[in-house]
């Protein structure tokens, strides 16, 4: 059995068949939203299009509620992207992960972004580096491997130059999969600076997917990796971008 971080819930470990999960997503320029049940993805609803999450995210929820004919009370758990990402993104992902956890007195699994984003290349050989467009010659970034089926973190998400990166991939000199929206910003440094063989993730599999969050949240939830909904803040890894110019003003 797993407690919640505050103590007042157990949770029983559950396997993948017999779980279901709330996926919410809105880390970045897609907003997804996902079931999954028993094992299977009962439904995902993904957009990657030119509207704010605030306009996408709640309708989304509602239309993937009426079409399965989903009881909200009878998930198990909500699991949201944590970050990093998006500042707007992650605070409506995250209001409306804590919101739902609340009014169902669910517990929240946070997933960081990359984790949610490696996931989708579940089952490659290659090292898996998602890369997000922080701005500035900058991208969150991590790098992962697949192994025994499970995902496995072999450098935890950070902030870092473009440069700085394609420098540890070529001291690794493994074949590397990139994806994610830093993809399309900085393909043409990648290609440039990299030594080491690499490849892109096609359409399907590059941007965030609540499907892979929620499956993902399954292995987090059962390593007791929970928490309540009045707990839960997004992981921003760095000061947003006001705060960084409050800061260099106040330091001329």
């Amino acid at each position: 059995m797993y407690r919640i971080a505050d103590g007042t819930e157990d949770h029983i470990q559950k396997t993948e068949e017999k779980m279901k999960i709330l996926g919410i997503d809105s880390s970045g320029l897609v907003a997804s939203v996902a079931v999954v049940e028993d094992g299977q993805m009962l439904a995902e609803y993904t957009i990657n299009y030119k509207k704010t999450h605030s306009q996408t995210l709640v309708p989304m929820l509602d239309e993937i509620r009426n079409m399965t004919e989903l009881d909200l009370a009878s998930i198990d758990a909500i699991a949201v992207a944590a970050g990093p990402g998006s500042f707007t993104g992650l605070r409506i992902g995250s209001a409306t992960a804590k919101g739902l956890g609340l009014a169902l007195n669910k517990p929240l699994v946070p997933v960081p972004t990359l984790d949610g984003l490696a996931m989708n290349a579940w089952g490659t050989g290659a090292l898996v580096c998602p890369i997000m467009d922080a701005r500035r010659d900058q991208v969150y970034t991590g790098l992962y491997r697949f192994e025994d089926g499970h995902l496995k973190v072999v450098r935890k998400g950070s902030p870092m130059a473009v440069t700085e990166l394609t420098a540890i991939l070529n001291e690794m000199g493994d074949a590397v999969l990139f994806l994610g929206d830093g993809v399309p910003v900085y393909m043409e440094v990648l290609d440039k600076e990299l030594t080491a063989d690499h490849t892109y993730a096609p359409a399907h599999m590059a941007r965030q997917r609540a499907g892979a969050l929620a499956v993902l949240a399954i292995e987090y939830y059962n390593e007791g990796r929970v928490e309540t909904a009045a707990e839960h803040k997004p992981e921003y890894l760095r000061k947003s971008q006001a705060e960084r110019v409050r800061k260099e003003q106040e330091n001329t």
